[in-house]
């Protein structure tokens, strides 16, 4: 019940962003060129209780994915912030080198 709840709430925020993004003066014919936004969460291994080489596979594509928007997007940005003297809070997040050396 509680996933099914999170899946709905998910599902309409993203829905009323993407409504919000594309204006009141949006109509279908120009649909394919309007803002839209997307989530995508890719960080973390699945635990299963049995896991194929399929899933390896999957899972370890995940972390090279998050390893680079760690590095492109968090880490590159905020070394920017810094460099341009631009006042905010450091994000920490979590580093999955490790996890890739395996």
């Amino acid at each position: 019940l509680i996933k099914a709840t999170y899946g709905a709430l998910f599902e309409y925020l993203v829905s009323r962003i993407n409504d919000a993004i594309q204006g009141e003066n949006s109509n279908e014919s120009n649909a394919g060129s309007a803002a839209t936004i997307g989530v995508l969460d890719i960080f973390g291994f699945e635990s299963f209780q049995v896991n194929s080489f399929e899933q390896l596979c999957i899972n370890y594509c995940n972390e090279a994915l998050q390893q680079q928007f760690n590095a492109f997007v968090l880490r590159n940005e905020q070394a920017e912030y810094e460099k341009e003297g631009i006042l905010w809070k450091f994000i920490e997040f979590p580093e999955n080198q490790d996890v890739l050396d395996l």
